[in-house]
């Protein structure tokens, strides 16, 4: 296996998942190469590209930006576009001024140094409503003992376009879910956000009609507590075009085969972005232009096996007083009976136990009060 093959599958696991797999070869380190994630919308929001370079083999698998690029958009009418770079590598439209239109075509162009690399123009196609986002409840384990049963849930979404403008499809998704400590503690109760690392993507053009149905988007079993309050998931659906599915399907096929190195080269998955000056040079990553349609759903219900994810906090009794050092710092009270007689208290050696804050964040999220006011 030669060096670029090895640097390019390291790119591809940060570029779908963020993490880092470590992998030593005996090779030569090669030429540095350019990587290019970035995405621009019809949502009233900031789009951004991030420029990065991959770093030599042998190195973790982190981001080295890129600073200081001249980075453009120029749409078909010939209007460019300027991205403002904050943080370093990082370059953003302004939700002012610039906002993608369904029918409009964009190209990226970005200049580093004396090299210029560009895409074609790539237009953004229609995205249909997702019709419906639900859940069912799925049976993880079960006993002839009827109340021995472990449940979890399944997430499923509807789309269809009748127009037949949108046949390829991407999903991604932002968790919420609320966190509760069963003590009378200050931060009691919060709130933990996790956004989806998995490639999801649908291909309707094999079929009749541009219909989606019942397609899977997240199994949450009972192993965690997302379940144990209220759940919440936004998923956003894209629209793709048929190279940009090609793209995602490739990156997918990689990612479900990180075991085995040598089964499929990362760096014969091609990119839209391409160097003017040395159309030789490889580049990694994908400049994207999708509309988006937006759905959330709150899930509160019961299921049965949830453990009790707290069980371990209990870790002492201290009778008489509390010691005059160490109070929330290398012990935290869950529990305080200091009115009895003899006055005692529970303690716990795990500040997780005692703050929520160590997980998420105590301020409730906007969505979260329209949940609690009928509105969704």
């Amino acid at each position: 296996m030669n060096g670029q093959r090895i640097i390019g599958f390291g790119l591809l696991l940060l570029f779908i998942t963020g993490c880092s797999v470590e992998f030593i070869p005996e090779t030569e380190d090669i030429k540095d190469q350019l990587v290019i994630e970035g995405m621009i919308t019809d949502q009233n929001r900031i789009n951004r590209i991030r420029l990065s370079r991959s770093l030599p083999v042998g190195k973790p698998i982190l981001r080295k930006p890129v600073k200081g690029a001249v980075v453009t958009i120029t749409d078909e009418n010939a209007i460019i576009t300027t991205l403002t770079e904050s943080p370093a590598g990082t370059y953003s439209t302004d939700s002012l001024s610039f906002r993608g239109r369904i029918g409009g075509s964009y190209s990226l162009t970005i200049r580093i140094n004396n090299l210029t690399y560009q895409t074609d123009f790539i237009e953004m196609k229609p995205v249909p409503l997702i019709n419906s986002l639900y859940y069912k409840k799925e049976v993880i384990t079960a006993s002839s003992d009827s109340n021995d049963i472990d449940e979890g849930c399944r997430i499923y979404v509807d789309s269809y376009d009748p127009t037949g403008k949108c046949l390829f499809y991407r999903w991604d998704y932002v968790e919420t879910w609320e966190y509760r400590i069963p003590y009378a503690v200050k931060n009691k109760v919060c709130w933990v956000t996790e956004r989806s690392d998995e490639i999801l993507i649908k291909n309707t053009s094999v079929y009749s009609q541009a219909r989606v149905s019942k397609y899977p988007i997240r199994f949450i079993s009972n192993e965690g507590d997302r379940l144990k309050e209220t759940y919440s998931i936004l998923v956003n659906q894209y629209s793709l075009n048929e190279s940009e599915y090609d793209f995602w399907a490739r990156v997918q096929n990689i990612s479900q085969k990180v075991g085995n190195l040598y089964d499929m080269s990362p760096m014969a998955i091609p990119s839209n972005i391409k160097c003017c000056e040395n159309p030789d040079e490889r580049v990694l990553g994908y400049f994207s232009v999708s509309a988006v349609n937006q759905k959330r759903l709150f899930i509160r219900d019961n299921f049965l096996g949830l453990p009790n994810f707290f069980i371990y906090c209990a870790t002492d009794t201290l009778r008489g007083r509390l010691p005059d050092a160490g109070l929330n710092s290398e012990y935290w009270v869950i529990e305080d009976y200091g009115d009895e007689i003899p006055p005692f208290w529970i303690i716990s050696t795990f500040r997780e136990c005692a703050d929520c804050t160590t997980r998420g964040t105590n301020v409730m999220p906007p969505f979260w009060h329209e949940f609690r006011n009928g509105k969704q």
